[in-house]
């Protein structure tokens, strides 16, 4: 039996600009089906040579499969076409050509708070939502504790939803998606609105659904959620699919092509902060020679400040390629304006082993952290690698020299305490 439980092939979706999808009754497809003969004979408009310019194709010509298992997160610009896909494989819209399959039990979360009612309280919208997602009540009553400690409003359980805040619609919202236990879970992101900590929470969650053998698609403009959560990644660009391989290469050159393009992502655009280059202020590259010997390390990180900032937190760290954080520093009141402004970094030294590293910067604006993973990589070079062989263990590459001393330790010490005299004098 074939593990292949999503299965798309040349997939299009079509939108016509400016016009919604709308409810059809029963009038609306008499009443169509009775003019369709009129319609057959009307004259047609002559295409345009540059295509429909009253329509818009959203996707077109997508294939891919997913096999049990899979965590694949689906990355792309705004307007790419990556909510468009979800849908399609949540049957929540339908492809205008081609086809997607999908085998086993399906759990989406697509927007926050999906499903839910907002003059019914918060235990209500549970088994409303649950049942919507396809949990029987024996399965919400069994699961009932477990979703709302996960999201954490149990003093505000039976509050009516309307009188609650984003945040907690989305950790509400999540937590029942989460407890489904579907064999395929579709997530949108979600993660964004949450605070930092939820955010980690949610995607251990997800991490131990993937443990379960359950497979995940992963929409998400925060690339450090998907270097985390997924193996494989789908690149989405106009609609199609520019890539498909291995997740932190091509978050890599998503990455790459976002700040040669100039784009700031969506997720950074909603913040009060957004960052772009940055760069070793002697080298001018993101490569850091220590051969060069420089007297001091500079690192210039350029950001634009959205909202302006009271009161705020600056972390940084730096990232081996294991993902062990080597260096961090957290700075307090920060005070900025919107406009441009440069994080300049400034080290006696850095010397750490050769190799490739991530910097990582997160920013709080009073309220809410906002994370950020810098692209490229910081890459440290060196010819005199302390750890040339690569069968050490460490972090720092220090200058070292080894000098033997004759005699023992033992001996030096009774010496220098005067127990037994010098060498060279007579006792």
């Amino acid at each position: 039996m074939s593990d292949i439980v999503i299965h798309v092939e040349n997939l299009g979706k079509r939108y016509r600009i400016g016009e919604r999808e709308r409810y059809l009754a029963l009038r609306d497809i008499l009443a169509r089906a009775a003019s369709a003969p009129a319609r057959l004979f009307r004259a047609r408009k002559p295409s345009s040579p540059n295509g429909d310019p009253t329509h818009i194709w959203a996707l077109q010509d997508v294939s891919f499969e997913v096999r049990q298992g899979e965590v694949v997160g689906i990355i792309g610009r705004n307007g790419a076409g990556k909510t468009t896909l979800l849908k399609i494989l949540a049957r929540v819209t339908y492809p205008t050509k081609g086809f997607a399959e999908v085998r086993g039990r399906l759990g989406s979360l697509l927007e926050v708070g999906t499903g839910f009612h907002p003059e019914l309280t918060g235990r209500e919208n549970v088994f409303l939502s649950g049942a919507i997602l396809g949990m029987s009540k024996a399965e919400i009553l069994r699961k009932f504790d477990e979703i709302v400690a996960f999201a954490e409003v149990e003093k505000f359980i039976d509050t009516p939803v309307k009188h609650y805040s984003v945040g907690m619609r989305m950790r509400l919202a999540f937590a029942v998606a989460a407890h489904l236990e579907p064999e395929i879970l579709l997530v949108d992101e979600v993660l964004s609105v949450g605070d930092l900590e939820f955010q980690k929470k949610c995607l251990g969650k997800m991490g131990k659904v993937a443990e379960g053998g359950r497979t995940i698609l992963f929409v998400s403009h925060q690339m450090n959620q998907i270097r985390r959560l997924c193996k494989r990644a789908l690149w989405i660009d106009a609609g199609g699919i520019r890539a498909d391989g291995p997740a932190k290469l091509l978050v890599n050159q998503y990455e790459a092509a976002s700040l040669a393009q100039g784009e700031v992502s969506a997720a950074q655009a909603r913040g009060s902060i957004t960052f772009g280059r940055w760069q070793v202020e002697a080298s001018g590259t993101n490569v850091l020679d220590l051969d060069q010997g420089p007297d001091g390390v500079v690192i210039r990180i350029q950001a634009r400040v959205i909202e302006p900032i009271r009161k705020g937190k600056y972390f940084i760290h730096l990232k081996d390629a294991n993902n062990n954080i080597v260096w961090s520093h957290l700075h307090y009141d920060l005070k900025l304006d919107p406009g441009p402004v440069t994080f300049v970094q400034e080290f006696a030294s850095l010397p750490l082993v050769p190799g490739v590293y991530t910097w990582e910067v997160r920013v709080n604006n009073g309220h809410i952290w906002s994370e950020f993973m810098l692209a490229p990589e910081f890459s440290i070079v060196s010819r005199t690698d302390s750890n040339v062989y690569g069968h050490l263990k460490g972090f720092l590459n220090l200058p070292f020299k080894l000098r033997l001393q004759a005699g023992s330790a033992d001996e030096d010490l009774q010496r220098m305490t005067g127990l037994i005299p010098p060498r060279g004098r007579n006792a």
